[in-house]
């Protein structure tokens, strides 16, 4: 786990010494949190509360670093989606869900019984931000109610993670200054 560690300092470090990349780092890192299956292999969502303390540190805009990962959180769930509903059950076969089958029935009794507000929700909790929306998608959920889920809990989502850091450094600052 120490390469994530590095990995995370790394990009923190990239966007520290060029922070024009902020915004479209940013948008990489929340497409790839909630894509499926990427998600497993990027752990994203620190990194991001980091660069929002950057945003604060060095006065960089929030508006486009927000917009960025709110726009890559939502299409990498809007690709989950259509992956789900495109490749149908031959996903399941696929690494990690073909160890933990259960994971599927679990996630497709959550989409049932939940529906769109369970696809709202799901952004918020690590291990379904990105197979919620693939499920959505095997579940055959109409489009509509999922992208309405999916593009407000993106927009409350890069919030949450990005102001903490962005305007917590200024608050903080001016109670001690």
């Amino acid at each position: 786990m120490a390469w994530i560690a590095q990995w995370g300092q790394g990009i923190v470090g990239f966007v520290r010494d060029h922070e024009a990349w902020a915004a479209p780092i940013c948008f990489a890192l929340a497409f790839g949190e909630s894509l499926a299956f990427v998600s497993f292999l990027l752990p994203a969502t620190l990194v991001l509360v980091a660069v929002g303390g950057l945003v604060g540190q060095a006065g960089l805009a929030f508006l486009p670093v927000f917009v960025a990962a709110a726009v890559g959180a939502a299409l990498g769930d809007w690709l989950s989606f259509w992956l789900g509903r495109h490749f149908e059950d031959r996903v399941a076969g696929l690494w990690p869900l073909s160890r933990h089958p259960g994971m599927l029935v679990r996630a497709r009794s959550y989409i049932d019984r939940w529906g769109a507000v369970g696809v709202f929700l799901g952004r918020f909790l690590g291990p379904l931000r990105a197979t919620v929306p693939l499920i959505a998608g095997l579940a055959a959920m109409p489009a509509l109610p999922f992208q309405a889920a999916n593009w407000t809990s993106a927009l409350v989502w890069a919030f949450l993670v990005l102001a903490p850091g962005a305007f917590g450094v200024d608050a903080v600052r001016g109670w001690f200054a």
